[in-house]
């Protein structure tokens, strides 16, 4: 059996062409069904429906064999014992630095100025502000990052932009790129050793859709 790790929304939905053309139909709509592990037409794969930020750690511990992932959150997390065969290149955002529209960024981030950040991103802002050299204090959020600098918590925020539409509506900017985001194929290492034959058709016939759209 091969348990495919999934979230939902919109990973969920860009990738259900893809497992269409590797001849996985998952059995019930996802959005509607209260069931976690759902049935495909193929008797020897399933899918286990998790949180976006829990993709990873089902498949690290053996929950699940593969699995498809935002590039921020495997930033985030320790990603030993995992192997990404593929950048999917759907679910496209970029992982930003936002500061209100007034703000002066450049003259926050001179060097000696401690700057308050609001992110879910801890490890990935970390790092990031690390290599500039600025002195951060971080505040750990998991929603409504937007309004954090609004009501003077934080000086600037980091979290995914898509559109840009949800800054703009806060009279917020994006400063700053860290990385471009995309979702990717995530497999077990452990399970590619004992599942390749199952596991391996798989990867291709993804590797061979995303070749095709692009």
């Amino acid at each position: 059996m091969i348990t495919f790790a999934l979230s939902k929304g919109r990973i969920l939905d860009d990738t259900r062409p893809l497992l269409r053309t590797a001849g996985i139909d998952v059995l019930e709509d996802p959005e509607s069904s209260r069931k976690l592990i759902l049935p495909t037409q193929r008797d020897d794969v399933r899918v286990v429906l998790v949180r976006a930020s829990d993709v990873p750690t089902y498949v690290q511990q053996g929950g699940a064999d593969i699995g498809i992932s935002g590039k921020d959150v495997l930033m985030e997390q320790d990603t030993a014992g995992l192997y990404e065969p593929l950048d999917l290149n759907i679910a496209k955002c970029r992982l930003m630095v936002a500061v209100r529209n007034e703000t002066d960024y450049e003259a926050l981030v001179q060097r000696g100025r401690r700057l308050r950040v609001a992110t879910k991103y801890i490890q990935t802002a970390r790092a990031h502000f690390a290599k500039k050299g600025v002195h951060v204090d971080l505040i750990k959020l998991y929603g409504s990052m937007e309004l954090a600098p609004l009501v003077g918590m934080a000086d600037a925020i980091v979290d995914v932009v898509s559109s840009g539409a949800t800054l703009k509506a806060n009279n917020l900017k994006a400063v700053e790129k860290i990385a471009d985001i995309s979702a990717r194929l995530i497999v077990n290492q452990a399970a590619l050793k004992t599942k390749r034959d199952a596991l391996m058709p798989i990867v291709e016939s993804f590797a061979k859709s995303v070749e095709a759209r692009t």
